[in-house]
């Protein structure tokens, strides 16, 4: 396994599996790897020739500057853990290396891809995104990219934007891994406690729950059983919306085929997000 910190020596390795005909797979994360994320990379391996998995806490997503020193981050032992499976390369540049002086962010119309959820609560978070994904796009130039369906709307937005630029890149949306409990695996959950991940259980057994009402009730009726039923916990909610899995519009009176049910809450000030996907068919 090879690791690289500059853009230009990942771009002449690349560059050699290129003209080999190799075929790249590529996993984005921000480190503190769990196996959430090992699925995603074995996933990768499994449909490609070479695997690559970038590690950046990307600064330019975090609405919250608190949010951006606090988040994991634990490179050694990532790199330890991938060297465990059959990961061929990792980058793992630095902030000057993504964003040179003279580098140009671009913008994109997201609509309302970017303007409900996590958009709504978190100003600029998207154009964050967009910007680091597009850039490690144009830096990898991977034929597939492997994402987490536990950040939903995040993987609508890079679905959006690859379409938009015209990028010659398949998007592979990979199920949530969750721990035995049902809670979903995410780096965040290394700042809680054992207790504090018991409390936590309230997310996956609202989803749970909706998943149940969801059969006889509108979606207007679950979500306000929902956010009563969340109550009987200890986390503060932030939203639950039920929304349609393609506009991500919130749906009220009627449901649509694949319905998601969206959840994010604050676990002390660990923001934990997940959703469920409550299969109404028509």
């Amino acid at each position: 396994m090879k690791v690289y910190s500059t853009i230009s020596a990942l771009q002449e390795y690349v560059s050699k599996l290129k003209l080999e005909g190799k075929s790249i797979g590529f996993v984005p994360t921000m480190g503190a790897l769990h196996y959430g994320h090992i699925s995603l990379v074995n996933s990768a391996i499994t449909q490609c020739d070479i695997t690559i998995v970038s590690i950046f806490v990307n600064p330019t997503q975090f609405n919250n500057q608190e949010d951006l020193l606090n988040y994991p981050r634990t490179l050694e032992s990532d790199i330890e853990l991938l060297s465990t499976i059959d990961c061929d390369i990792i980058f793992a540049p630095s902030v000057q290396e993504m964003y040179p002086e003279k580098s140009v962010s671009i913008q994109l119309d997201l609509g309302n891809l970017a303007e409900v959820m996590e958009g709504k609560f978190r100003p600029g978070h998207f154009d964050g995104v967009v910007n680091v994904v597009s850039r490690l796009f144009e830096i990898v130039k991977p034929d597939k990219a492997f994402f987490g369906l536990k950040d939903f709307q995040q993987v609508s937005v890079i679905r959006f934007m690859t379409n938009f630029l015209k990028l010659p890149i398949e998007i592979i949306a990979c199920p949530t891994l969750r721990e035995q409990s049902g809670i979903a695996m995410s780096s965040r959950n290394m700042r809680l406690s054992e207790s504090e991940k018991e409390d936590s259980l309230i997310i996956f057994n609202s989803l749970c729950f909706a998943k149940k009402l969801a059969s006889n009730q509108t979606p207007d009726e679950v979500k306000a059983n929902v956010i009563d039923y969340f109550k009987n916990g200890k986390l503060a909610l932030e939203y639950f919306e039920i929304v349609n899995p393609i506009t991500l519009e919130a749906l009220s009176s009627q449901w649509v085929p694949n319905a998601t049910a969206c959840i994010v809450a604050f676990c002390g000030e660990v923001r934990l997000i997940d959703n469920m996907n409550l299969k109404i068919q028509d």
